[in-house]
């Protein structure tokens, strides 16, 4: 009887949140299959070390119930099959596609994840060696990936099976638009801003002379007898860009990090690190997209100059918006921009801090204080219910709190609509990934190598102890969200 009671209210559960059209039926919202295991609502936790035999394990729990067996106790535990990746680090979701991108760093591999079978779909090729970064476009056609140690930019064009790698000394981060038609890479300690860009056949031909027939903005292009892609410095010597266009004074940043992307797709906002990272001051640099598109033929315009007036009067001065909490990771949502970062204090030390930035009126409010992290990151971000936005740190015992005795933690949860931070004690361990489970105001997170759970109501602890692993927990994510913006800003 007690079975049997639990099954109709699992049942009616399911009804009630609209995962599925009645009991016993094979799809759920949107026109999604339901899966193998039967559960509308799985957080997929990637595992480091998960036993003496394995290195990497791609667990998911019922997010309903908090358990990670099924509801009638038949199946002990669930797991993504055919899963072999060594320390899986952080998990690029795509709910939308029906699909995940797990990237180990133990070995380098880049594991796609079929949600609707609860199986691996395969392993991306051509990458060289570890990546620092990476990112797959979520039509699955192209995949960006930075090599710090190789000082290599990868681009593997999945419809071709065709992987280039370009030298970039020092590149360590790529950032890649929703679109999947932009790819920029940031180099460490560096003032410069490099995007990438597909060759036509008329470009392979001018090119294939070697360095002396590229354009002036060009660091490399590969394969350098007949090359395809070629990485450009948007701050070119000769003035140019990459079609040779002439635009005035080249553009100035102070230790970019990062971009992100307005909700239109048509602008870049990049992140300037500044004095967290060894710069001079923080900020958000402004660029169009459409100079930047790295598809064949379908750029247009610009890139802006840095001084009023430009030297070409079609092209217009760089807008930059001064974050003085500092700019190392950002969130954006319709017209808000959420950036983060770290500011140095006068004994210092570094403070984390909130800033909002206004993306129609370019202007950004005073820095709000949250949980101190490493400066330049990393550091993790997600909107939730209940009008909270949730932001990890890690390294948060290095800062200004811990140092003067405050209330600490590496966990922030942000109320977009008070415009009040809510710190979380205690201090359990760097905070590694955050998983939005939306509808059930639920937030589920990779701290200190564990699982927790918090409500978004009040961000008070949800039991988590039929969630725990066995293990490292290093990232989360919510495999039936919606849409793709529940995917953690990493």
């Amino acid at each position: 009887m007690k079975k049997r009671s639990l099954w109709l209210s699992a049942c009616a559960a399911l009804v009630v949140s609209g995962a599925l059209a009645g009991c016993g039926s094979t799809f759920f919202f949107a026109g999604r299959t339901l899966p193998p295991s039967g559960i509308t609502n799985r957080v997929l936790i990637a595992i480091q070390n998960p036993s003496a035999l394995a290195k990497g394990a791609l667990q998911f729990v019922d997010a309903f119930y908090d358990i990670r067996q099924s509801y009638n106790d038949k199946t002990a535990s669930f797991s993504i099959s055919g899963y072999s990746g060594a320390l899986p680090i952080t998990i690029q979701n795509m709910p939308e596609e029906q699909i995940g991108a797990v990237y180990g760093s133990g070995d380098g591999s880049f594991t796609t994840v079929n949600y609707e079978k609860e199986a691996t779909s395969g392993t991306v090729t051509g990458l060289s060696g570890l990546s620092s970064s990476i990112f797959i476009t979520r039509n699955q056609a192209f995949v960006f990936a930075a090599n710090q140690s190789s000082h290599l930019f990868t681009v593997v064009n999945q419809s071709t099976a065709a992987a280039v790698s370009l030298s970039l000394p020092g590149v360590y981060r790529v950032s890649v638009n929703p679109g999947g038609s932009v790819a920029l890479a940031f180099v460490q300690n560096s003032n410069y801003l490099y995007y990438a860009r597909e060759l036509s056949a008329a470009q392979t031909l001018a090119y294939s002379g070697g360095p002396g027939t590229w354009p002036k903005a060009a660091m490399d292009c590969e394969p350098q007898n007949a090359p395809t892609w070629c990485l450009f410095q948007a701050q070119s010597p000769d003035a140019t860009d990459a079609t040779g266009n002439y635009y005035g004074a080249p553009l100035v940043f102070d230790r970019p990090v990062k971009a992100v992307f307005s909700a239109d797709g048509g602008t870049a906002f990049i992140l300037n690190c500044g004095p967290e990272c060894g710069g001079a001051t923080a900020s958000v640099s402004v660029l169009p997209v459409a100079p930047l598109i790295f598809l064949v033929g379908q750029q247009s315009g610009l890139l802006p100059c840095d001084s009023t007036p430009c030297a070409n009067s079609s092209t217009a001065p760089m807008r930059t918006i001064p974050t003085p909490g500092g700019a190392s990771n950002a969130l954006v949502d319709s017209s808000t921009m959420y950036v983060i970062g770290q500011k140095l204090e006068p004994d210092g030390l570094f403070g984390g801090y909130l800033t909002l930035v206004n993306t129609t009126s370019k202007t950004a409010s005073a820095p709000v204080s949250i949980s101190d992290g490493a400066p330049g990151g990393p550091t993790r971000m997600i909107l939730a219910d209940d009008n909270t936005l949730w932001i990890a740190m890690t390294k948060c015992t290095n800062g200004e709190r811990f140092a003067h005795g405050l209330a600490y933690g590496c966990l922030t949860m942000y109320n977009t609509s008070s415009n009040k931070v809510v710190l979380l004690e205690p201090y359990i361990g760097d905070a590694t990934g955050l998983a939005a489970v939306t509808g059930l105001h639920k937030l589920y997170t990779a701290q200190g190598g564990q699982v927790y759970i918090y409500s978004t109501t009040d961000g008070s602890s949800i039991d988590n102890q039929y969630v725990t692993v066995t293990g490292t927990a290093w990232d989360v994510a919510y495999m039936d969200a919606p849409t793709d913006g529940d995917n953690t800003v990493y």
